[in-house]
């Protein structure tokens, strides 16, 4: 196999063929690839696209770049659920705890960020002590124990996605519907899963803007995975604006432990949450319909037997065990938090979610280069939603920045991807579709 000749081929059109994307993937699993020759390869995908027969070949030949996981002594459904990315997004938190609580078994692999996208493992890194890739069997255990267990991908899980994925972040060849279709089939199918549910993002904060090009991504999900013996569907969910009341990582889980405890309720991430666990208790038998299954969400949360799982989740990966109830103890603030004023009184009408996500790279809380460190504790909360009357001076979120100047830059950015208009806005629906 010589890579530039795939590489080649690819970028004037032709159709691989299943041994040559095996070859390339193997190759590229090993390291014996540059990343000038990946980020090739993932440029001429973008252009190019692959058929359905290329995308399904190049999904099970990166499942099978290393292991995949058994579940045979863990008599509960294994199910889990994927979104193609958002800001604000932190829904897998709340939810895999609440799926674990209705008697699912969730082993949800988890991604970092990517572009203006945040990150689950960014995120879960915030807490201390939380190991995002333990051992095999200590990731069983915490799955047959704790009923849910949020990682990313170890170097024997899906190990070409893992060096893919982070070229395609700096190669801006993210937005690639047969690259998003392999690198999310790929970590679930090597998860050993039964059911997946899949949360497809459209708007401007996500890498589908156009609703058209966000329904084919959807259904390429739900085919190819279909098709590799995954019951799977996708729901089509709005990112015009951030899905949570904050953006960034410590921030995004207070949000999660607010959530979890009770704290935080009646908003669009909750209804995101509820939609997809109620999709997945359906999906995997345990409901009979989706009303059945959002009164099991909502008993979960309002019982407390969610926030103990996540609780025993967090502990046994590592975490504090009082997370949930001492959160301050545990997760490290900005040296500065910065109200960000509304410019004028009105109604805001729009919001350029892109470039909130943007605006927390800036912060220091993503990343530009696959090397680069994060900040966790940089980002914005307390995000006023979309529909929301505001006067003049009135803060519209707060900024958590690590000094005064990067304060005093995000404060301005933020306040100028917000639109405030005279008149009410008809705001859009959370969730669009299910396919």
């Amino acid at each position: 196999m010589i890579p530039q000749e795939i590489i080649r081929r690819k970028r004037d059109g032709d159709e691989l063929d299943a041994a040559d994307i095996r070859s390339f993937i193997a190759a590229l699993a090993a390291g014996r690839l540059s990343e000038g020759q990946i980020g090739a390869f993932a440029m001429a995908v973008w252009f190019k696209g692959m058929s359905r027969a290329e995308t399904v070949a190049l999904t099970l030949a990166m499942a099978d770049s290393g292991d995949r996981l058994q579940w045979a002594d863990i008599n509960r459904p294994i199910a889990d659920k994927h979104s193609t990315g958002g800001v604000g997004d932190n829904v897998s938190l709340m939810l895999a705890p609440i799926a674990a609580a209705c008697g699912l078994a969730v082993p949800m692999i988890s991604g970092r960020g990517l572009g203006h996208t945040g990150g689950t493992l960014d995120k879960l890194e915030s807490i201390p002590g939380y190991m995002i890739t333990p051992d095999a069997d200590l990731f069983h255990k915490v799955v047959k124990e704790a009923g849910c267990a949020i990682i990313g991908q170890t170097g024997t899980l899906a190990p070409a996605d893992g060096r893919l994925y982070a070229v395609r972040d700096v190669t801006a060849t993210v937005d690639s519907i047969p690259l998003i279709t392999a690198s999310i089939l790929s970590k679930k199918l090597a998860a050993g899963l039964e059911t997946l549910v899949l949360d497809v993002k459209v708007g401007n904060g996500a890498f589908m803007a156009d609703r058209g090009q966000a329904e084919i991504l959807a259904q390429s999900l739900v085919e190819v995975a279909n098709g590799a013996g995954v019951k799977t569907s996708a729901m089509i969910t709005d990112m015009s604006q951030p899905l949570a009341d904050s953006a960034g990582n410590a921030v995004e889980i207070r949000n999660c432990l607010d959530f979890l405890a009770g704290r935080k309720r009646d908003t669009r991430l909750d209804i995101v949450v509820l939609a997809f666990a109620a999709e997945m208790l359906v999906k995997s038998g345990v409901a009979v319909s989706p009303d059945e299954a959002e009164g099991m969400a909502r008993q979960a949360l309002s019982s407390g037997k969610a926030a103990e799982v996540f609780a025993r989740m967090v502990s046994m990966l590592g975490g504090p065990a009082d997370l949930i109830e001492n959160p301050d103890r545990h997760l490290a603030r900005a040296p500065l938090e910065k109200p960000v004023p509304a410019a004028r009184s009105g109604w805001l009408s729009a919001c350029d979610a892109r470039g909130v996500g943007v605006s927390v790279i800036d912060l220091g809380g993503g990343r530009r280069h696959p090397g680069d460190r994060i900040d966790h504790r940089v980002g914005f909360s307390e995000l006023l939603p979309l529909g929301t009357r505001v006067t003049a001076g009135e803060p519209i979120a707060l900024v958590h920045a690590a000094d005064e100047a990067a304060a005093e830059r995000a404060a301005a950015a933020l306040a100028m991807h917000y639109r405030i208009t005279e008149d009410k806005p008809e705001l859009t629906p959370v969730i669009a579709g299910l396919i």
